[in-house]
């Protein structure tokens, strides 16, 4: 990428400059692997670490958003922009779901707690075999 505008939807920022975006993992590295992926093949953890057969799975946004974020579940990390929050909680479960990923009790009650003010946010996945 040389040149373009990017929408980083956590802080709804607009990017001109590449160098100003990291591609983040919705759910961290090592979240998965705290949440089940230390168990598979590393196959299976390439695959994960490069998935494209879901938008959401990995998402542009401002290298100084993604590094706040870091390696921290969705009990201890929010997007910024509030509004932003019930897609970011869709998200993170799609891929959570998608790739049968665990979510632990603090991780559950967060989003439970979340999701009580999104309405009628859908979460659509399709699972990785």
């Amino acid at each position: 990428m040389t040149a373009g505008l990017w929408h980083s939807y956590y802080d709804d920022a607009q990017i001109t400059d590449p160098l100003g975006l990291d591609v983040d993992h919705m759910v961290p590295l090592a979240e998965a692997g705290d949440s089940g992926a230390s168990q598979w093949t590393a196959d299976r953890r390439e695959a994960y670490a490069n998935d494209l057969g879901a938008e959401r799975c990995l998402v542009a946004v401002t290298a100084k958003t993604n590094r706040s974020k870091a390696d921290q579940d969705s009990a201890e990390w929010l997007p910024p922009l509030a509004d932003a929050r019930c897609t970011y909680a869709a998200d993170w479960v799609a891929t959570k779901l998608r790739w049968q990923l665990s979510a632990d009790q603090t991780e559950q009650a967060a989003l439970r707690e979340l999701a009580e003010g999104c309405g009628n946010t859908t979460v659509e996945y399709e699972a990785v075999p």
